[in-house]
C-alpha cells in the first residue's frame, strides 16, 4: 500500500533554511502530481507547491515563491521541499501528497488529493 513518509522539519530562526523529504514506498514516480501543504490549527490546509512528475513543471503559492523550491528524484521515489528565508509565518506541519494524474496547471486542491503523508512540522522563531 502507499506510504508517504515525511522528515526533515525541526526549528530554526528566522531567516534559516530547512530541506524537507517526502519517501515514498508502494508507489512508483510516474505521471502524476506530488505537492507539499501546510497547516496551521484553527486555519485551513493550504496547498503551497506542487511538482508535475512526468515534465517536472513547478507550481508555487505566492506565499513561498522565491524562497521555496520543489523537486523530485524519481530513482530515489522521494519528493523534497528546500526552504529558504524561512519566516514565522511559515511555522506548520508540513505534508506531501499525491494527486494521481497530471497537475492540474495548478497546485491541486486538497479535495483532489488521493495519498497524504503524516506531517512534518516545522517551527521558526523570530
Amino acid at each position: 500500500r502507499v506510504q508517504l513518509v515525511e522528515s526533515g522539519g525541526g526549528s530554526v530562526q528566522a531567516g534559516g533554511s530547512l530541506r524537507l523529504s517526502c519517501a515514498a514506498s508502494g508507489y512508483m514516480f510516474n505521471r502524476d502530481c506530488m505537492a507539499w501543504s501546510r497547516h496551521v490549527p484553527e486555519k485551513e490546509r493550504e496547498g503551497i507547491a506542487a511538482i508535475d512528475l512526468d515534465s517536472s513543471t513547478t507550481y508555487y503559492d505566492d506565499a513561498v515563491k522565491g524562497r521555496f523550491t520543489i523537486s523530485q528524484n524519481n530513482a530515489m521515489n522521494a519528493l523534497y521541499l528546500q526552504m529558504n528565508s524561512l519566516k514565522p509565518d511559515d511555522t506548520a506541519i508540513y505534508y506531501c501528497a499525491i494527486d494521481y494524474g497530471r497537475c492540474p496547471d495548478r497546485i491541486p486542491s486538497e479535495l483532489s488529493i488521493n495519498f497524504w503523508g503524516q506531517g512534518t512540522q516545522v517551527t521558526v522563531s523570530s
